[in-house]
């Protein structure tokens, strides 16, 4: 599926605003819950900036957690990452 999003605006909201269910988003993005869960493909994990603690923490606690794991919510939409491509985990779908 693509998605269009607005810069500025979160992977998590853009996900929540085209109806993908699969995209909880249970604290509605306060890196709070790890329900936003997704894989990050590169080229665009290499342009993301570094995860901060407090989402490496909720990391260890999603379903099957990856190198490329990244809480959608955390991930704001830049011009660098048009054509991002993330997948979600299988028991989120």
């Amino acid at each position: 599926m693509t998605v269009s999003a607005k810069v500025g605006q979160s992977v998590m909201r853009a996900a929540v605003e085209h109806g993908i269910d699969a995209v909880r988003a249970e604290c509605g993005g306060q890196c709070a819950c790890a329900t936003c869960h997704c894989y990050v493909r590169e080229p665009g994990l290499s342009k993301l900036p570094p995860m901060s603690a407090q989402e490496a923490d909720l990391i260890d606690f999603a379903w099957e957690p990856r190198p490329n794991s990244l809480l959608a919510c955390q991930l704001q939409v830049t011009p660098e990452l048009q054509g991002l491509v993330i997948e979600l985990p299988a028991q989120q779908l």
